[in-house]
């Protein structure tokens, strides 16, 4: 495998964490917070510092309102979010076919 196939990779997308992040995002294009929460297992703390991260990148929207005044928040994926997910996809396809 060669170095340069790696660092193709988006650095931003390929922590473990984020990766769960934008799978689960692409597929369904927006969840609420609890929901991703509990589908990918992690403390409202981890998920909070991964979203802030995939948000700073523009790869996410935080959505936060109130409904029957309950604090609802829902997280969306952007389409440079999209785009860039299925470039990380195609790249890692390609280390993949190469082996």
């Amino acid at each position: 495998m060669e170095a340069s196939s790696l660092s193709r990779l988006n650095a931003v997308i390929h922590e473990r964490a984020r990766l769960g992040i934008m799978s689960v995002l692409a597929a369904r294009n927006a969840l609420g917070f609890v929901e991703l929460r509990a589908l990918l297992d992690f403390t409202d703390g981890n998920l909070s510092v991964h979203l802030r991260t995939l948000e700073e990148a523009g790869y996410v929207s935080v959505e936060k309102k109130f409904v029957d005044r309950k604090p609802r928040t829902t997280v969306r994926i952007t389409r440079k979010g999209k785009l860039a997910f299925e470039h990380y996809v195609e790249v890692l396809g390609e280390i993949v076919r190469r082996r």
